[in-house]
């Protein structure tokens, strides 16, 4: 297969909230320059202007056009397509969530296999060790420590968190947080994060430092024997920054509503709220920006956060991290039998026959 005729086809995202992309103008005009047919969708949100796409030499196709593409052209996105059933007949590259039994992926996988598409899901791009070649992680756990301490900041005065919004940069999120967290007038709280070695923790654990806020780092020595872990509900707040899979210990159990407890936030950064391996028992569904905790015990208090893109609060950072550290494999689109995206392509294939 020649480079030319490798057609990548970027399209913009339908999902509310989202205003990132994982190609950059600079990762587009080398993919052009390395041969590759690049056409990029209009945006009416997306953080990167579309005029640095066109300069490089892409395609630039109407907004949400994409079914309309080429038989041959892969699409590529970022969040969940418009659950309208469609058979989904291209090749896409994207976060399907559809590998862990979530109901919500066995119907996308449903719609693969009914337009004979394939899936190359952006969670299963591994190298030949099995490690991530790209994960959004860091900013994650930054967005996602920054609404727990909102969350925790409103709890100070009597309430509950209010809406989030993007940030133009991560220094506009900071000084936007320290001065919340100031008006509360209280110390800062503590926190312990699980997975504090891993991009996630990192990230949430930079958060928090930059805050004042002491953090007790917890990795997988600290939890192999499996728990319980009362030490948990001994801090203000829990960041779990674990993906949720066979043998995660359970970290805070569904008793911890009415346990003896210090804590009152936990911050479901990882936010796999509905697989059976999810290691928080307190709660069983995502929140939203407009409504980012979910109050599960009234006396004391507790609220949980689990938002699934936080990334998307700083859409400009956490772009152009994802998009550089995914470049050295999209240059090997015209290769899709083999390295990451062979390996892809096996996941999704086992995974299809079972639906």
């Amino acid at each position: 297969m020649t480079h030319s005729k490798t057609h990548l086809w970027v399209r913009a995202e339908q999902r509310e909230n989202e205003e990132r992309v994982g190609l950059t103008h600079k990762g587009a005009a080398e993919l052009v320059k390395a041969g590759l047919n690049v056409t990029v969708e209009e945006s009416s949100v997306r953080a990167i202007g579309i005029d640095g796409y066109r300069d490089a030499g892409c395609e630039i196709a109407p907004e949400n056009s994409w079914p309309d593409a080429p038989a041959d052209a892969i699409i590529f996105g970022l969040k969940e397509l418009p659950k309208d059933g469609t058979p989904l007949t291209h090749r896409h590259i994207m976060f399907g969530h559809a590998y862990k039994g979530q109901p919500a992926g066995q119907r996308l996988l449903a719609r693969f296999k009914a337009g004979g598409g394939t899936l190359y899901d952006l969670e299963y791009l591994v190298d030949e060790a099995g490690r991530r070649v790209a994960a959004f992680g860091y900013w994650a756990g930054f967005a996602g420590a920054a609404v727990a301490l909102r969350c925790w900041a409103a709890q100070q005065q009597g309430g509950i968190c209010p809406p989030v919004a993007t940030h133009p940069s991560a220094d506009h999120m900071k000084d936007d947080l320290r001065a919340a967290l100031d008006a509360t007038g209280a110390e800062r709280p503590n926190a312990i994060v699980i997975g504090a070695l891993g991009r996630v923790g990192t990230g949430a654990a930079d958060l928090c430092e930059a805050m004042g806020v002491q953090v007790t780092k917890w990795d997988m020595a600290e939890t192999a024997h499996g728990g319980p872990f009362p030490e948990v509900l001994q801090h203000d707040l829990f960041l779990n920054c674990i993906l949720a899979r066979p043998g995660t210990p359970v970290f805070v159990p569904a008793s911890a509503k009415t346990d003896a407890r210090q804590l009152t936030v936990i911050g479901d950064i990882a936010c796999d709220p509905d697989s059976d391996f999810s290691p928080i028992k307190v709660y069983d569904r995502t929140t939203t920006w407009d409504d980012p905790a979910l109050r599960v015990h009234d006396d004391p208090v507790l609220d949980v956060t689990a938002i699934d893109n936080l990334p998307s609060m700083l859409p400009v950072e956490s772009s152009e991290d994802y998009a550089g550290q995914l470049l050295p494999s999209l240059l090997t689109l015209p290769d899709l039998s083999a390295g990451v995206w062979g390996r892809a392509k096996a996941e999704f294939d086992k995974h299809v026959r079972e639906v």
